[in-house]
């Protein structure tokens, strides 16, 4: 079982990653994951959307250079050493994994030059930001940070 994961490259400057997204959102395609590498000028963002077929379409028509391909995808669970445990099946079946990265459930990182006025930007917006401490709590059914006393 595999799901398809689309490759675009774009030029590494504000803007065309979210002219990607708004293409994405017009044509009704959800971003169920992706992840956004900087290589200097460039860069390569992997998405894992619900209509692959229709994402590649607008990238096409967006003259994106996109690619698909198959990749594995697994529902860890929340609790220490999971990943580890996933990562040392494939080692110790000698298989190397290439590169991994979460898909979005509630949460995202983000990676800019000016963190302060990036967190200043978002504060106005109907946006939570999240501390160090707010990732240390356990996580509920729903992938939200579970509330002291509530069973757990």
């Amino acid at each position: 079982m595999s799901v398809q994961q689309i490759s675009v490259f774009l030029e590494s400057q504000p803007g065309h990653l979210r002219r990607v997204l708004d293409a994405f959102e017009d044509a009704h395609v959800s971003v169920r994951g992706y992840s956004a590498s900087d290589t200097g000028d460039y860069g390569i963002v992997r998405f894992i959307v619900d209509d692959p077929l229709r994402a590649l379409d607008v990238l096409v028509d967006m003259g994106a250079a996109a690619t698909t391909t198959d990749v594995l995808c697994a529902r860890l669970n929340d609790e220490p050493g999971e990943l580890a445990r996933v990562m040392g099946v494939m080692a110790d079946c000698g298989i190397n994994v290439t590169y991994s990265y979460s898909l979005i459930s509630t949460y995202i990182a983000l990676s800019v030059k000016d963190l302060a006025r990036a967190e200043q930007l978002l504060a106005g917006e109907p946006v939570e930001l999240i501390g160090q401490d707010d990732l240390a709590r356990s996580l509920g059914p729903d992938g939200l940070p579970a509330a002291c006393g509530e069973g757990r």
